[in-house]
């Protein structure tokens, strides 16, 4: 099935019940709060309606860190403005999980980064839903973290499991970009249906207080 539709490209994983995003985590339940055949007795005949219930975490499927998932007194989700997620000028960063997990700032050296959404290809999506997903996954470095921030970055996205190198208990990654206020977004997908630049990047969560990750529907708008 295609993931564009004219001219956008869909870069977000579908999200069910019972999907596994991160090891550790629970999965999400989905179901009915009212099924369409218990509405049936609010409504004349003929019409019915379902209202859905969802329990989750809320770092599930595609989703977007703002500096309160990582710091107290960080902005949550209700504090970025809505420039921080929409209409980003984007680039991509291609390198194969095949070639290296470890991602150094020699990778992004060359490049305008400065306000742009930057998001990295490594192909690790194609371990979706598969325990090799879990496995030691693609991720950034420190050094690289601190050359995005330092050239002005708005936005780092990854089609990997996480940012970080989950092998150990740090996450500088995380701790430098976030710090700064520049937004991760990870399990990124199909970011080789993107070009290298020449497109718009948008990520928005719900507007919630008190929460620093949500999922998001995240997408590119290719400028022809």
């Amino acid at each position: 099935m295609s993931n564009t539709t004219e001219g956008f490209i869909d870069l977000s994983h579908t999200i069910e019940a019972g999907l596994i995003t991160y090891k550790g985590l629970p999965a999400p339940v989905i179901c009915d709060f009212l099924s369409r055949e218990d509405s049936k007795g609010f409504y004349e005949e003929g019409t019915t309606f379902q209202i859905g219930k969802i329990e989750m975490v809320s770092n599930t499927g595609t989703y977007i860190d703002c500096p309160f998932h990582r710091f107290a007194d960080g902005k949550d989700l209700s504090e970025v403005g809505l420039e921080s997620f929409a209409d980003l000028d984007g680039i991509v960063i291609r390198v194969p999980h095949t070639e290296t997990s470890t991602i150094t700032e020699k990778y992004f050296e060359g490049y305008e980064v400065r306000n742009k959404a930057v998001l990295v290809q490594t192909g690790w999506d194609g371990f979706w839903n598969t325990d090799n997903y879990f496995n030691a996954n693609p991720h950034l470095t420190k050094g690289a973290a601190e050359y995005l921030r330092d050239n002005g970055a708005k936005l780092v996205g990854i089609d990997s499991m996480n940012i970080d190198d989950t092998t150990g208990n740090r996450r500088p990654v995380h701790t430098t970009l976030l710090g700064a206020e520049i937004l991760i977004v990870e399990h990124l997908c199909n970011l080789g249906q993107l070009p290298a630049a020449g497109f718009k990047f948008s990520a928005i969560p719900p507007k919630f207080k008190g929460v620093g990750t949500f999922p998001v529907r995240a997408m590119a708008k290719v400028i022809v």
